[in-house]
């Protein structure tokens, strides 16, 4: 059926509800050599792998890793995820032992804009229905741990303020996950005495949380449990810091993730074990699955491919210089995701254009992923173009594209996963393995760890982004100067922005150059061990689109789910 794709295509959840999926104990023993026993089943098609069989695994040598990421994203549509998918299916198909690690989907977006993010057409992860919703529950005790110690803390203050915490300067919001601008910014504990005491609060998406960003960072229950303890939470008058561990929260916290702490096994559409787990915000948050998948899957594939959130110049730069940075992980090879019909966008083309060949928006829109992969370089890693392909692409726009990626010094190669599933990835998947195959991938990081934490944002904005400087006001540069005294200079920075543009402006496609980056707010995370900058108009909390994808999901007679993708 896979032929007919592209003239007849059909939805990705009729095909994913039309997959034979194979038992989950039997694909993990088969390809992986995960006995039953170190396997807790979530039903017949989901599992989470026990700690004890990951800790085995440790004097195992580490394969080789593959990271993608792509240009920066338009409503066209680049189809990174997809891209993963059907680049670790293809590897599997040229004889290659492969797996894949993706985040799991926030449903914030599956009812927003997206309606779902498990891959599409006949490269996906099932079971989609599941993975897109509630999944192992893995969000929902997130969730529930970030607001624990919401509730503790307002609870400490009504019983007496033992740590004399100034309500005024809680800096612990609340959680959930789902869209909604309305909570923003609320006004809690009103209605009296019985209540507690008001004050200004608000919540952020599950994704945004610090125990979102620890979680995926922890190396095991302990050091779960140490970093939870170390999340500042609210300063008192005198401006000290109280941490999570004065309020003995950080003990039930962990209790609430034990069991989501160890990684969910799913598969492709073609039985390729596939880990999701965990799912920060490339825009908010630093947009890679958890560092427990990562390490486990190099230990039992040769190949593994895993995704960093949006473009390079966040989700790409994220992974490096916090992820890589912290676990000592190196990518040996990076896939940046294009299409031919979001390239034109760039190229200033409107949506409802783009099925019409127009080769000079085309080259204009190469821009984009020219910066992009010149931030690719500046990390020492050598990127391969893989060209998502769309039924309406041509041949001229495709040389066209050929023809500039190799006058950049790099591979481009066109991509058919989405029609083809595995075989239609498998030349990216050549060049990807030819690639890690000379190894000329020498990562280095973007900024050293005794850079002031000014200058590290700075240095990404001009370094990535391309911004001429960045403006500051007295009170963030007052807070990051706190940030350092409290001894959090060392840390890296984590920069919350659009992920539209290289600039703070959304609407501004290709690759804008000396545009000013504004830093609105920082926020140390002490547990996870960065500083967000939060910089432009990005919200923590992002809003519903006029027609939600909310609208179209429903369930029929038959118990079958409809309108997810």
């Amino acid at each position: 059926m896979a032929g007919t794709q592209h003239t007849n295509p059909k939805s990705d959840i009729q095909i994913a509800q039309e997959a034979k999926k194979r038992p989950i104990m039997e694909l993990a023993k088969e390809k992986l050599g995960i006995a039953p026993e170190n396997l807790e089943p979530y039903g017949h098609y989901k599992a989470k792998v026990s700690m004890d069989y990951i800790k085995s695994l440790q004097s195992r040598p580490n394969g080789k890793l593959i990271l993608v990421s792509a240009i920066s994203p338009t409503p066209a549509g680049e189809g990174k995820t997809t891209t993963t998918v059907g680049l670790t299916d293809a590897l599997n198909h040229i004889g290659k032992k492969a797996m894949l690690c993706l985040r799991e989907p926030s449903l914030g977006p599956s009812f927003g804009m997206k309606g779902g993010a498990a891959g599409g057409g006949f490269a996906q992860v099932v079971p989609m229905e599941d993975i897109n919703l509630h999944f192992t529950g893995d969000f929902h005790a997130i969730g529930a741990a970030h607001n624990l110690l919401s509730a503790l803390i307002d609870n400490h203050i009504y019983w007496g303020n033992a740590l004399g915490i100034d309500g005024r300067r809680v800096a612990w919001r609340r959680a959930i996950d789902m869209n909604d601008r309305s909570l923003r910014e609320i006004v809690s504990s009103l209605g009296g005495v019985a209540n507690g005491f008001p004050r200004e609060d608000g919540f952020d998406i599950t994704v945004a949380s610090e125990v979102m960003a620890i979680f995926c960072l922890a190396k095991d229950l302990e050091d779960l449990k140490t970093r939870l303890g170390n999340i500042i939470v609210a300063y008192t008058r005198e401006r000290k810091p109280v941490r999570a561990s004065e309020l003995k929260a950080h003990g039930s916290m962990t209790v609430l993730l034990k069991d989501a702490l160890s990684p969910n096994l799913v598969q492709t559409l073609e039985g390729t074990p596939a880990f999701i787990h965990g799912g920060p915000f490339a825009n908010i948050a630093h947009g890679c699955n958890s560092v427990l998948a990562t390490t486990t899957a190099l230990k039992l594939a040769d190949y593994v491919v895993t995704e960093a959130g949006f473009g390079a110049d966040l989700g790409g730069e994220k992974f490096i210089d916090i992820k890589c940075r912290k676990t000592g992980l190196m990518p040996d090879a990076v896939v940046l995701v294009a299409t031919i019909r979001a390239l034109k966008m760039h190229g200033g083309v409107k949506k409802e254009d783009l099925k019409t060949e127009n080769l000079k928006a085309l080259e204009a829109g190469m821009s984009n992923l020219q910066r992009h992969v010149e931030n690719v370089q500046k990390f020492g890693l050598v990127p391969v173009i893989s060209i998502n392909r769309f039924s309406a692409d041509t041949d001229a726009e495709i040389a066209l594209v050929k023809s500039a990626c190799a006058k950049l010094g790099v591979e481009a190669v066109m991509a058919d996963h989405w029609a083809e599933g595995g075989k239609g990835a498998a030349d990216v998947a050549r060049a990807v393995v030819k690639v890690i195959d000379e190894g000329k991938s020498q990562m280095k990081l973007l900024y050293p760890d005794e850079m002031p934490l000014l200058e590290k944002i700075r240095t990404i904005a001009k370094e990535i982004y391309r911004a001429k400087d960045i403006a500051v006001d007295k009170s963030v540069r007052d807070q990051l100067a706190s940030f350092e005294a409290m001894g959090f200079g060392n840390v890296p920075v984590c920069i919350a922005k659009t992920q539209y543009s290289f600039s703070t402006n959304p609407d501004a496609k290709g690759a804008p150059s000396d545009h000013i980056v504004t830093v609105r707010e920082v926020r140390l995370s002490a547990g996870a061990g960065f500083v967000v900058a939060v910089c432009g108009d990005i919200m923590t909390m992002p809003g519903l689109p006029k027609t939600p994808a909310a609208n179209s999901i429903d369930v029929a007679a038959d118990g079958k789910i409809v309108g997810l993708f």
